[in-house]
């Protein structure tokens, strides 16, 4: 534990490991079986537990619990998991949970940022660049793509997805699937439109905006249905780099897609 600097007030069990350079400060409570990874920073009052693996330079703001089991009724106390990627940020009390059945893990991606009081349930997959803002909830087993952008107060239902680059309205209601590039708002949610200026800040070009832009006039502004949009996406569309993410996303929905 090279360098590390432990805060005489904190605890961490001689069960965790922590990498070179990490700093625990006031009243931090690191359980067994946590791994920190190099650099990481927790500020004062922070929890880690369990058998979580957090990767480098994440930083851990007052009151986040992180780690800690499942909220699911069925746990029965079984080993599972928490993985973090590396330099993410977690501000005041944002909750992380565990997976729920044996062997399952909650995974969250790199260069996240995660405002306060915002939520990661049971078994959830959440991937990179992401942004939640404060009181973003996610239910158990939802997917996160990466890039997409958790607007304030935001609660989404257990199973959902939603797709990379995607954004939600503060206070939204999602208990649909939000295909990747578009904007939902509402209570409950409905497509709003295409996330142009996320694509342009993510370096879309004009001609893969083009065909984001017609892949939304033929999903949402068309007299088709879903299947018949499907079909007319793939055969007008499916070549296009952009718009594949699109289509596989839609053919894989379980809980059905936002309209």
């Amino acid at each position: 534990m090279s360098d590390v600097k432990i805060h005489p007030t904190a605890i961490v069990d001689a069960g965790a490991h922590l990498g070179e350079g990490c700093e625990i400060g006031p009243y931090c409570i690191v359980g067994a079986g946590v791994e920190l990874g190099p650099y990481c920073w927790l500020q004062n009052h922070v929890t880690v537990m369990g058998l979580s693996r957090i990767g480098r330079e994440n930083r851990f703001y007052a009151y986040a619990s992180i780690g800690q089991q499942t909220q699911d009724l069925k746990y029965a106390g079984e080993p599972t998991y928490l993985e973090v990627g590396d330099q993410n940020t977690f501000r005041e009390f944002v909750t992380v949970n565990r997976g729920t059945a044996p062997g399952a893990a909650t995974r969250v991606g790199s260069g996240g940022n995660f405002l306060a009081y915002s939520h990661i349930a049971h078994d959830c997959v959440v991937g990179d660049r992401v942004i939640f803002s404060n009181n973003g909830t996610i239910g158990g087993h939802v997917e996160v793509g990466d890039y997409v952008v958790v607007g304030g107060l935001t609660a989404v239902h257990q199973f959902c997805r939603i797709g990379a680059h995607a954004i939600t309205g503060g206070c939204s209601k999602i208990v649909q699937d939000v295909p990747p590039y578009m904007i939902a708002d509402g209570n409950p949610a409905e497509i709003r439109g295409l996330n142009r200026v996320g694509l342009e800040r993510h370096g879309f070009g004009t001609e893969s905006q083009r065909a984001l832009k017609e892949a939304y006039r033929i999903l949402y502004r068309s007299d088709l249905n879903q299947q018949q949009a499907l079909e007319r996406l793939g055969n007008e569309l499916g070549e296009e780099e952009a718009v594949r993410p699109l289509l596989e996303f839609l053919k894989g929905s379980r809980r059905g897609v936002m309209r």
